[in-house]
């Protein structure tokens, strides 16, 4: 576990206690610091009984507490804890901002962080992979795998792989990465902040903290991630910020299976940049791109059979997300996407979509968005209005032939139907596996 003698003494308030804010708990009781710790549900209170004072920080004077750490979940622009903190003085943070106060009294080490809209989850493991396989030292935290916190810390010379999400951003004020890098920025996650403006401002707060001689990282497919680019090349010492493009790593893709699609070009172009940041040559990075797995739910290819590929793409929950996946998959008469698209809708379009409709063979929505989802792509192919996921899988692959390409990528959130997009992709992948297993049953009797 990271501590830190820095919480010795501290008096800290923890509000939710899932899996972040239980290690933020232990954490600072490692530390020395006296906790009041609350959660709405009984259970998670008992696991700290005992060890801290039960209240819920609304409840309480916090006049003198080092820091109020929520949930990234907690949604500052709405919540009353924001206001109740702020009347005392005390700051809002997050089990980031723990870390990095936690910093100074680890192993000498670096820092990576990443954020971006869509494809940081990939760009983060790449990384971690990146720098496995070339033997340095390295933990992976934040947004993905296990809270940072709760690792064991690294020894002289590691390397800690952030993914940062703008909330988990919005509650750290001192992480001052080594090297930090956007991907890009689209609409996503407005109803937490006042407009697309303030939504990219958070994303841009991760270079903010960063001192000038630290290196910045940055993907040029959209005007605003541009713009960020552009006001740190106005503030950093020369060489610290790198716009990438991955034009130079084209000839290089193919050979990477699990990368493919213009939007793994930009995931690895940032990624081989932050290798090169911290000292990495092409000698070491370059067959870790070819090695890496690739994650769950992310264009993961969970079968083929008599020819056709079945990909989950879950976590592609907006259109913005959706859309470099369609273009994985160039028009060919061989290869042709039968796209199952739906769920919770973020918008009302599928614009970002669009360019990429004449890859698609046909539709097959899904869920609250598709009656809308039909309607919008009737024009441009054909559409079936499946409903539910099972019925979409069996219809898209009585329809597909071989060479075809069955794509779950619902440009939507999952919560109409499933808990979360993983769940939504793990029943994806189950009945694939199911329907096909069932083929093949059937053709075995059949001889």
């Amino acid at each position: 576990m990271i501590t830190t003698p820095a919480f010795a003494g501290q008096r800290y308030a923890v509000l939710g206690l899932a899996r972040s804010g239980l290690t933020a708990v232990e954490s600072l009781l490692a530390g020395g610091a006296q906790v009041t710790a609350w959660d709405s549900r009984e259970e998670p209170r008992r696991w700290v009984e005992g060890r801290v004072e039960l209240a819920d920080p609304l409840t309480i004077d916090l006049a003198g507490f080092a820091g109020v750490v929520v949930s990234p979940g907690v949604p500052l622009n709405t919540h009353p804890i924001a206001a109740h903190a702020a009347a005392a003085g005390v700051p809002v943070i997050g089990d980031i901002e723990l870390f990095a106060i936690a910093r100074p009294h680890l192993p000498a080490h670096r820092v990576v962080g990443i954020t971006g809209t869509n494809g940081k989850s990939t760009t983060t493991a790449l990384v971690h992979h990146v720098l496995q396989s070339a033997a340095l030292p390295t933990r992976m935290g934040g947004n993905i795998g296990l809270p940072v916190l709760g690792q064991a810390p690294l020894p002289p010379g590691g390397v800690y792989v952030l993914e940062l999400s703008s909330y988990q951003i919005d509650l750290t004020h001192s992480l001052a990465c080594d090297v930090a890098a956007l991907l890009n920025i689209t609409p996503d996650h407005l109803d937490r902040y006042d407009g697309f403006e303030a939504y990219a401002a958070s994303k841009a707060r991760l270079f903010e903290m960063q001192h000038d001689d630290q290196a910045a990282v940055f993907g040029v497919g959209d005007p605003e991630t541009r713009a960020v680019a552009e006001r740190e090349l106005g503030r950093r010492l020369p060489g610290k910020v790198h716009p990438v493009d991955g034009s130079n790593l084209v000839g290089l893709q193919p050979g990477w299976p699990t990368l493919q699609g213009p939007h793994n070009l930009q995931n690895a172009a940032v990624a081989v940049a932050i290798a090169e940041a911290l000292g990495l040559t092409a000698a070491q990075w370059g067959p870790a791109l070819a090695s890496f797995r690739g994650l769950p739910h992310r264009m993961e290819r969970v079968a083929e059979t008599d020819g056709v590929l079945f990909i989950n793409d879950s976590k592609a929950t907006n259109p913005a997300s959706a859309a470099p996946a369609l273009g994985a998959f160039p028009p060919n008469p061989d290869k042709r996407i039968h796209w199952i698209v739906g769920g919770l809708p973020k918008g009302d379009d599928l614009d970002e979509c669009a360019p990429y409709f004449g890859n698609v063979v046909a539709a097959y929505t899904i869920g609250e968005a598709g009656p809308m989802f039909a309607q919008l792509l009737r024009p441009h192919m054909p559409v079936t209005s499946s409903e539910m996921m099972c019925d979409a899988i069996q219809q898209a692959m009585a329809a597909a032939k071989p060479g075809d390409v069955v794509l779950l990528s619902p440009a939507c959130a999952s919560f109409d139907q499933f808990r979360d997009y993983e769940a939504r992709g793990d029943s994806f992948r189950q009945i694939v596996q199911a329907l096909i297993a069932d083929q093949a049953a059937a053709a075995e009797g059949a001889r």
